[in-house]
């Protein structure tokens, strides 16, 4: 597998302050990934749950903590699933919505 592009992973953790109130906070870190598009099949099976996919990242599995949310170029994407292949790769299945953005 060709890993050559890069994903920043962002960890996102809710912590309360001095006052109680809670707080979200991000922690990004850099893997190297394989883009893929996503298939035709997954496109209209995601679809029809409401999902909008847009990208496959494949990935070592080591790489990954359970993220939710994902950086590719400049632009948030959510988690919606993952795979594990037969080999040591992990494929991480991502959609553009408005929730992850900011």
């Amino acid at each position: 597998m060709d890993r050559s592009e890069q994903l920043t992973l962002i960890a996102q953790t809710k912590t309360q302050d001095r006052n109680g109130v809670w707080r979200m906070s991000e922690t990004p870190r850099s893997i190297f990934v394989q883009v893929k598009s996503v298939t035709r099949s997954e496109f209209f099976e995601a679809g029809r749950n409401g999902l909008n996919p847009e990208y496959v990242f494949g990935c070592f599995f080591a790489d990954y903590n359970g993220e939710s949310i994902c950086e590719y170029k400049g632009r948030r994407y959510a988690i919606y699933r993952t795979y594990r292949t037969r080999t040591d790769d992990l494929e991480l299945y991502a959609e553009r919505k408005g929730g992850t953005n900011g």
